[in-house]
């Protein structure tokens, strides 16, 4: 094994083994613990020199390494985080920075509406390096899926560990999952308490995991949802305990302000201290949230919410203290109602904020909430009931009438039929039998299922549709750029009016000094940056979560956007307007036998993996023809294949393959014509240079294509279809849609180009496709539209996965994100409105018509601002697909 020199200590370290590495100039160096790592990167990566590190190297005989091992800086992965203490936009952008300075990391994204903090990172990046960064910035995070191992070398587990007591627990935890088989990386941290883990689940389970971390004598957590639900609703309990107190305070400084009412009860300056007295828990104790996210924002030297509602009820409450007890300068008027019905009113803001931005997130919830938890499994022949984590890959599991299938599998024994409306939105319920998929958190209504289980855990279904709406829910959509912008100056700005407004009333206008000091407050507590912060990210979480509701998967924010801008739809024929499932319909033999010639056509298609070829074998066996083994094989792309069979050769293909092996087709040419000009493919058979005959194959057309074709046209858009097939038999098939744009004879490399072509004229383009064949047009497309068929969810390419193989959904996604964007631009007009109009009538514009806004009335006109803005987009969950 090849060894390096850590630069460091000294040490040899071998690089295939090594856990500690830094890059370096697109070097890799290795090193022997953290300890060294740290150090390097701290000082000595600056410090010392690339030519001795170089002949350092050398002297170990080979050069610093540039190869990047799995698990090296060079791939990148996803991780999400649940954030707390976060209450403006300005916060959210705060932990963006933080984060985003981190080496290694190469996106940083928090959805304010959902706290969430979804990273890019090289896999050199462990959780604990992260969460730093956001405690750095005065904020919690807890990581919900987070794994240094890339998805090939298998799934991951994040525990928290209870009972370590030293530093010497750790090795001992460690030691008892890297001796167990399937555990790939195992890494603690006592500090934190937490265990990332990475295993092969074909070997061992998360449950089996937890099991080996108890029997070493401590207390494995799983770090999940629940643990982000309980953090959410303790704080929607403190919000509300807070709530209960500042109003039960509130009331009594608010009566006691008004002298002359009050005043025969309470004489100056004992009202004045009892004001004091009832006014400091609230602007402490409930206002300290307040204090600390203005000094939090202090340290990252930026300026948030907090930071306006701090100064603001601090400047009313220390005049107020002044005047207490100093009445002889600044007399008695005092201001301590003004500071704590503010706080209080904010607080209110803050907890109905806090219930409706739960209520976005409702979607993931009942995603999450689908699955069982137990399942039965044949364990030595006999029936037992397992936890669904439990369950692995190769397990043969039973289900019984009216059970939910806990697992994604492949039936091999029983018949029933399956209510799959959960995850497709498909309202029937489809027959299983032998052979059949089933998909996991689906109900068997009325037979008998036994499966073997193909994917758990993290790999089913339901977890690739949960991760798919989580990722799109934890993107930004381009519109939000905008909203950030304005909210990275939006403060400071703010301040600065309220000052200006302090000083042209003061000192300008010669105003009393309590009259400006109502000015400057008011000013800087209507203003409210959380509206702005919400508008987006609240509409978009809605949006995905009716979309997954629906079998609709956004994969990023930003295909919700983009979709409602497209004005042309290419379909490709074959498997998305056709069913993908051709079928031999006439057997055109010119000399020999019907039976021969499909038996030659077998012969030459044996290997071949497009849809035709399979359509001619399968005719073959429903014929009992043998399949004989061709001694020769090639699939000639687009065309046709080219094969070997006794000596002979044969040909199954198109025109232009019989052209370039100088075949005569001319002779048969208007039968082809006539198969064509009836919707099929004609597929022409040959031996050596001879035509033997012509197999025609037709694709039925899906029950609703011509409906998803109408409605798209309906909606003014231009509809094109693209494909393989020659124009006769492509016109043939759209006009059966009602599509006059067809694009015939393009090649699969091919069809990207001309994606870029109808781009190149201006139009924004969406391409639907099967996700694997069309892969490059659905990256080269403004938007990608992939059609799953229930379980191929997790396809890499295509903005947007149907997992319903239902063309209708084209016209609901291209709906939905219309609807969507309209909420948006609903919810930005009235942030920026309020705004815009509350701070100039904040600083007094309109005093001259007798109109002064009062700090407590703005207030709370700011305290609903964001929860109205919540409230618009959470209107989106009535939405229903239109049936068309």
């Amino acid at each position: 094994m090849a060894k390096v020199k850590d630069q460091i200590c000294g040490m040899l370290v071998d690089e295939k083994t090594a856990k500690f590495f830094s890059v370096r100039n697109g070097k890799t160096f290795y090193f022997c613990s953290k300890g060294c790592k740290e150090k390097f990167e701290g000082k000595g990566g600056e410090m010392v020199q690339e030519k001795s590190l170089e002949n350092s190297a050398k002297e170990e005989g080979m050069e610093a390494s540039k190869a990047k091992p799995a698990g090296s800086p060079g791939n990148s992965k996803n991780s999400v985080f649940a954030v707390s203490g976060m209450h403006c936009a300005s916060c959210a952008l705060s932990i963006e920075r933080n984060v985003s300075r981190m080496q290694g990391v190469k996106n940083a994204n928090v959805n304010f509406a959902n706290e969430r903090l979804t990273v890019q990172h090289d896999e050199s990046i462990d959780s604990n390096a992260v969460m730093k960064a956001v405690e750095s910035a005065g904020y919690k995070a807890m990581p919900l899926d987070f794994s240094n191992a890339p998805e090939s070398q298998g799934s991951s587990l994040s525990l928290k560990v209870i009972g370590m007591n030293n530093p010497h627990c750790v090795g001992i935890v460690e030691a008892a999952l890297k001796n167990k088989k399937g555990i790939l990386k195992a890494e603690l941290n006592f500090a934190t308490e937490r265990a990332s883990i990475a295993y092969n689940p074909s070997i061992i389970n998360a449950a089996e995991i937890k099991r080996v971390i108890k029997g070493a004598g401590y207390e494995p957590v799983e770090e999940s949802l629940d643990k982000e639900k309980e953090a959410r609703l303790r704080e929607i309990r403190v919000l509300r305990n807070e709530l209960l107190l500042g109003v039960v305070l509130t009331i009594p400084v608010v009566l006691l302000s008004f002298p002359e009412i009050f005043g025969s009860f309470l004489k100056d300056p004992l009202r004045l201290y009892v004001l004091l007295l009832l006014a400091l828990p609230v602007q402490f104790y409930i206002g300290k949230r307040f204090y600390k996210g203005f000094w939090i924002s202090l340290l990252n030297k930026t300026a948030s919410m907090d930071s306006l509602i701090a100064i603001g009820t601090s400047a009313a409450f220390v005049y107020s203290l002044f005047a207490t007890f100093k009445p002889e300068v600044f007399g008695t008027e005092v201001y301590y109602d003004t500071a704590v019905v503010i706080i209080t009113l904010i607080v209110l803001g803050r907890y109905l904020e806090a219930i409706a931005k739960g209520k976005t997130s409702e979607a993931i919830k009942k995603l999450m909430g689908l699955r069982p938890k137990n399942a039965t499994v044949l364990r030595d022949g006999k029936e037992v009931q397992v936890e669904i984590d439990e369950v692995k890959a190769g397990d043969i599991v039973i289900i019984k009438p009216g059970e939910k299938i806990p697992v994604d599998g492949v039936v091999i024994e029983g018949h029933s039929f399956v209510d799959e409306s959960m995850i497709s939105g498909e309202s029937k319920p489809v027959e299983k039998q032998k052979g059949s998929q089933v998909i996991g958190a689906t109900m068997n209504k009325n037979g008998f299922l036994k499966f073997k289980a193909t994917k758990v855990g993290k790999d089913t279904v339901l977890a690739q549709i949960v991760k798919l709406v989580e990722e799109a829910q934890g993107s930004k959509a381009p519109i939000q750029r905008l909203a950030d912008k304005v909210s990275s100056i939006f403060v400071p700005a703010v301040i600065l009016i309220a000052v200006i407004s302090f000083i042209a009333w003061f000192f300008l206008l010669s105003m009393p000094f309590p009259f400006a000091l109502s000015i400057f407050i008011a000013v800087l507590i209507i203003a409210c940056p959380c509206a702005l912060g919400l508008a987006t990210p609240t509409a978009i979480m809605v949006g995905t979560g009716k979309g997954a509701e629906n079998g609709i998967l956004f994969k990023k924010a930003e295909a919700l956007e983009t979709a409602h801008k497209i004005n042309t739809v290419i379909f490709d024929k074959t498997g998305t307007l056709t069913k993908g499932q051709p079928e031999v319909t006439d057997l055109i033999a010119f000399e020999a036998s019907e039976q021969a010639l499909l038996e030659t056509a077998a012969i030459a298609e044996k290997h071949s993996e497009h849809p035709l070829g399979e359509a001619v074998l399968k005719a073959a066996a429903a014929r009992k023809i043998s399949l004989k083994e061709p001694s020769k094989f090639e699939a000639v792309n687009g065309k046709g294949v080219i094969a070997e069979f006794n000596g002979k050769r044969l040909l199954a293909g198109s025109r232009i393959l019989m052209k370039e092996n100088k075949i005569e087709t001319s002779s048969f040419e208007e039968k082809i014509q006539e198969l064509e000009s009836q919707a099929k493919t004609t597929i022409i058979i040959a031996s050596g240079r001879k035509a033997l005959g012509l197999i025609a194959i037709a694709d039925p057309l899906k029950e609703n294509s011509a409906k998803a074709v109408q409605a798209l046209k309906r909606r003014g858009l231009e509809v094109v279809m693209i494909t393989g097939d020659n124009e006769r038999t492509a016109n043939a098939i759209a006009k059966e849609v009602g599509i006059e744009r067809v694009l015939a004879n393009v090649l699969p490399q091919e069809k990207e180009m001309q994606v870029k072509k109808l781009q190149s004229e201006g139009k924004k383009v969406a391409f639907v496709g099967d996700g694997i064949n069309d892969a490059p047009a659905l990256a080269q497309a403004d938007v990608g539209i992939a059609i799953g068929s229930g379980t191929d969810i997790a396809l890499e390419t295509g903005d947007v996965v149907l997992v319903k193989n239902d063309l209708q959904d084209v016209v609901a996604a291209i709906e939905l994100s219309h609807y969507t964007i309209k909420k948006i631009k609903q919810n930005l007009f009235w942030a920026f409105a309020y705004n815009v109009a509350g701070i100039p009538i904040a600083a007094g514009i309109l005093y001259g018509f007798g109109i002064l806004l009062n700090p407590m009335i703005a207030a709370a006109a700011m305290a609903f601002s964001s929860v109205s803005v919540t409230g618009n987009s959470l209107l989106m969950k009535r939405y229903k697909k239109k049936a068309l």
